[in-house]
């Protein structure tokens, strides 16, 4: 006697093959039967959990939001007993990189969801904005960064620069022959945006 899995389990198994397949194509490329494929379950089964393609990607970009919520509530509220160092604060790419799978689509998923209409996208990248702010606020208290003359452009600034990496994660990959997001990546790039920050393009160079 065959044992079927549960809905629950089916419907997030449909949710995770439809935001692979998104994150991959976009979801306007993919229909319904390409994400019963892949999710191993019939096109009626998928209708039946999401009602239809555009009820499925609303899931999707819930769950993608969701997930970095997630993320960022680490961050900003670290659990009892844990002191939140404003000079450590780790940076979007830090935090995907630390919670996500290596080929999780997650990342390539957000950057189509910034880049699209909808109003999951605008929303999830306040959340991040204010985050970013209250991270900058947080260094400047501790005396480990400047403010700046104008800190709501410097914390917009800070947070781009993740989101660059996360967005062009596959492009930088492809010139420098190393994912920005693993850890020898990771190193690299974070070696020289620090160096960067503290001593601007031209530290080091002989003026004389």
């Amino acid at each position: 006697m065959t044992t079927l899995p549960d809905d629950r389990t089916a419907r997030a198994r449909i949710r995770d093959a439809a935001l692979a397949l998104f994150a991959e194509r976009g979801p306007d490329a993919v229909t319904v039967r390409d994400i019963a494929s892949a999710a191993r379950v019939s096109p009626a089964l998928v209708v039946r959990h999401y009602t239809s393609k555009d009820g499925l990607r609303a899931a999707v970009d819930d769950h993608v939001a969701q997930v970095f919520e997630n993320m960022l509530t680490q961050v900003a509220e670290p659990a009892p007993g844990n002191v939140l160092d404003p000079a450590t604060l780790p940076t979007l790419a830090d935090m995907v990189a630390g919670s996500l799978p290596a080929d999780s689509p997650i990342p390539a998923y957000l950057a189509r969801l910034l880049l699209a209409g909808g109003p999951v996208g605008p929303a999830l990248f306040r959340r991040l904005y204010a985050v970013s702010q209250d991270a900058l606020a947080a260094m400047v208290e501790a005396g480990s960064a400047n403010a700046g003359d104008d800190p709501a452009v410097r914390a917009a600034f800070l947070l781009a620069s993740d989101l660059a990496v996360l967005i062009l994660r596959a492009h930088l990959d492809d010139v420098l022959g190393t994912d920005p997001l693993s850890a020898v990546g990771m190193r690299r790039w974070g070696a020289e945006v620090l160096s960067i920050y503290r001593d601007g393009l031209g530290g080091g160079v002989d003026r004389s």
